[in-house]
Formats: C-alpha cells, sequence, structure tokens
C-alpha cells in the first residue's frame, strides 16, 4: 500500500480541483443561459477551452518536456485560482469568456503535465488501475459538485460556487507540492527554447506519427468519437430545458443523479481492472458510451433522461480509463509532452468544427433530429474502433508490463 501513497496523494489533490469545476461549472452554465435565452452563448463556453488550446499548444509541449512537471503544474494551478477568483467582479460576457479564456491557456499546459508526471511516477502495471481511480474521483467530483453548487446557488448565489472553485485550484497545488519530482534521467541538454527548437519538436512528433501507425488510428477514432460527444455535451441544457422543458433544478437534479452512474462505472473499472483487459476499456467503453448519446438525445421526460445519462456515465468511465492507459504505454515518455500538446491542438480545431456544425444544424433543424444524427455517427466510429482495438494482431499493443515505451 505504501507505493501507492504518492499515486493517490496526486488523485485526492486533482480530485479536489474536479469538485471545484463542477461547483462553478453548474453556475456558469445556467447563468449564461439565463442572461441570453441562447443556445449559441451557452456553445461559446464550451468553445474556449479549444480556442485556447489552439493558442498554445503548438509550443507549450516542447515546454513541459524541458521543466520540472511537478512545479509547472503547482505554477498552474495557482494561477488558476487567481483568476477564477477575479470572474464574480466581472458583468460583461465578453470579459468573462476573456477571462475563462486566460484560464484555459494555463489549464491547456495541465493536462500534458499531469500525463507526463504520471507516467514516470505509476508503474506501468498500475496504471489501468490508477486511472480508474482518477476517473472514479472525477465521476466523484461530478456527483457531489452540482448538487454543493445547486445548494449554494439557492442560498448564496452563483459568486460562492466560483469562490469555491478559486480555493480548489491552490489546495490541489499545496497537494501536489508535497509530492516528489520525478524527472527523466537521460541526461539529455535542456536547449534554449525558441523557434528553431519548437519547429524540431513538431518533426519530432511527425516522425513519432509516421511511425506509430496504429496508434494513430486508435487514437483518431476514438478521439473523434469523444469529440462528437463534446460537441453534443454543448446542447445538453439547451435541450433539457428547452425540449424536455424542465426546470433549473431539475437540471441540477439530473446531473446529480447522472453521477452516480458515473462513480459505480469508475468503481467497477477500478475493481475490474485487472480482470478485463485494456482492449475492452477502449473499445467496449466508447462504443457503450456513443450508444448512452444516442439514448439521451432520444429521451423524452426526466426519467429517460436521467437512465440515459447513468447509462452514459457508467461506461465512460471505462473508456476514459483505457485509452489514458493506453496513451502512457505507447508514447514516449520523453516525447509525451510535445504529442500530447498537440494532440490536444489537434482535437481542439475538431471540436470547435464540430460544435458550431451542431449548433447552426440546431437552429435550423429539430434540436432533438440533429443530435441523435450526431450520435448515430459516434455509434458508427465506436463500432469501427472496437473492430480495430479487438484485431488479434493488434493485441501486443494493449499489453500491459513495465516494458512499455518510456524513452
Amino acid at each position: 500500500m505504501n507505493s501507492w501513497k504518492n499515486p493517490l496523494l496526486l488523485i485526492s489533490g486533482i480530485g479536489i480541483s474536479y469538485l471545484g469545476n463542477w461547483i462553478y461549472l453548474i453556475a456558469l452554465n445556467l447563468s449564461i443561459l439565463n442572461l441570453t435565452g441562447s443556445a449559441a452563448a451557452v456553445a461559446g463556453l464550451y468553445m474556449i477551452r479549444p480556442i485556447a488550446v489552439l493558442l498554445t499548444n503548438t509550443w507549450s509541449g516542447s515546454i513541459i518536456d524541458r521543466v520540472n512537471t511537478r512545479k509547472l503544474m503547482i505554477s498552474i494551478d495557482v494561477v488558476r485560482g487567481i483568476l477564477v477568483f477575479l470572474l464574480p467582479f466581472i458583468s460583461s460576457l465578453w470579459t468573462i469568456y476573456s477571462l475563462l479564456l486566460l484560464i484555459n491557456i494555463a489549464g491547456a499546459f495541465f493536462g500534458p503535465s499531469s500525463s507526463v508526471y504520471i507516467t514516470r511516477l505509476v508503474p506501468a502495471e498500475k496504471r489501468k488501475r490508477f486511472n480508474s481511480l482518477m476517473s472514479m474521483t472525477s465521476s466523484g467530483a461530478f456527483l457531489i459538485g452540482p448538487a454543493i453548487s445547486g445548494v449554494l446557488i439557492m442560498y448564496v448565489g452563483t459568486d460562492m460556487s466560483i469562490w469555491i472553485n478559486a480555493i480548489t485550484f491552490i489546495v490541489c497545488a499545496g497537494f501536489i507540492y508535497f509530492l516528489p519530482d520525478v524527472v527523466d534521467s537521460n541526461g539529455a541538454i535542456r536547449e534554449p527554447i525558441g523557434l528553431k527548437m519548437i519547429l524540431n519538436d513538431l518533426r519530432a512528433v511527425l516522425d513519432f506519427s509516421k511511425a506509430a501507425k496504429y496508434f494513430i488510428i486508435v487514437y483518431l477514432l476514438f478521439q473523434v468519437t469523444m469529440l462528437i460527444g463534446f460537441a453534443l455535451d454543448s446542447q445538453e441544457v439547451t435541450f433539457i430545458k428547452q425540449h424536455l422543458e424542465l426546470t433549473d433544478r431539475d437540471y441540477g437534479l439530473l446531473v446529480s443523479i447522472t453521477g452516480i452512474g458515473a462513480i459505480v462505472g469508475a468503481s467497477a473499472a477500478a475493481i475490474s481492472s485487472s480482470k478485463l483487459s485494456l482492449r475492452a476499456f477502449v473499445g467496449g467503453g466508447m462504443l457503450l458510451t456513443a450508444i448512452g448519446y444516442g439514448l439521451f438525445y432520444s429521451s423524452f421526460n426526466f426519467i429517460t433522461a436521467t437512465l440515459a445519462f447513468i447509462f452514459l456515465g457508467f461506461f465512460m468511465s471505462f473508456a476514459n480509463a483505457g485509452y489514458a492507459t493506453f496513451f502512457q504505454n505507447q508514447v514516449p515518455v520523453n516525447i509525451m509532452g510535445r504529442i500530447g500538446s498537440v494532440a490536444d491542438m489537434a482535437q481542439g480545431i475538431v471540436q470547435i468544427l464540430l460544435t458550431l456544425i451542431l449548433g447552426l444544424m440546431a437552429e435550423v433543424f429539430s434540436l432533438q433530429l440533429v443530435c441523435i444524427v450526431f450520435s448515430a455517427v459516434s455509434v458508427l466510429l465506436g463500432i469501427a474502433l472496437t473492430i480495430v482495438v479487438f484485431m488479434p494482431s493488434k493485441q501486443i499493443y494493449f499489453t500491459e508490463s513495465t516494458n512499455q515505451i518510456s524513452s
């Protein structure tokens, strides 16, 4: 159990940050919708992160792979905490968008940094369980956060929800402070960061992509399927309030109940991590997640929407844990920051396009019809992913051992 001390400390810190994110996200969604009454304005919230990624991720990976990732993660959380604290003092919609852009620019460093740190901190044979526990923590925040947010909004307003999120970022930084530095041991010379270095790094990413064709196929199928789901998320609150005609209170309750499926799924993933194959996590988890989106946008009342969301949350936990493990095992750790950053940038472009297309189509056609069509496309991609993942000749790519690529 002592070998799990540091991983559990990391999970606790990031978990607290997740909790804060959910506490303020619900309030932010509702306030924007109530302010504008526009599905496009709400969808705008979901486009800020990919825009931030596009602005930073051509060069952020070069920094991540050359600095102390633990110290970088601490700095990021402190900066995000300060910026989030300022949000309640802003009343202009576009100023709020601008501040959220800065927060997400800082956050664009955190995901790739944490992937590098986790890969160095957690042995390969423990990563699937670690990622399942991380998913369970995220799901727990998804379950508890909206409920806490609902109570806070009811009694003290949205400002407190936002300030609590600012505090959780600082607390997360404190947890990471007590973790050890885990740096590479290859003795690489730290060259100055400049245009030449960035171009060389992009060339290294391209070379890896050409050499790891199967990894790229799995990555593309998984991420496009997931990104369609993210685009559908941008219409979630609009579908619930305008199509299902539920209240703000119903929305908060639905999201809270939905968290039950997510945390049960993540718990099941953690328990079964030594029994189910990584291929089942990646392929089966993603396919059933896509089906869950289709069930949700086919729902016609509170009960059917809730059941669909519980189903969706349950299997998304498997998919996320499986993909994170596959990525950590297949990408060389010394270029993982660059690979992760460029991957995030590509995802950002696709997410912006899908969100725009879905939002525009929803203005012309029935919102439910458009969302069902998008869900059907994701199911087809999920089937293709499952077929590719379960090809007998590719089993070696899903072997979990200490012999994974690490350099």
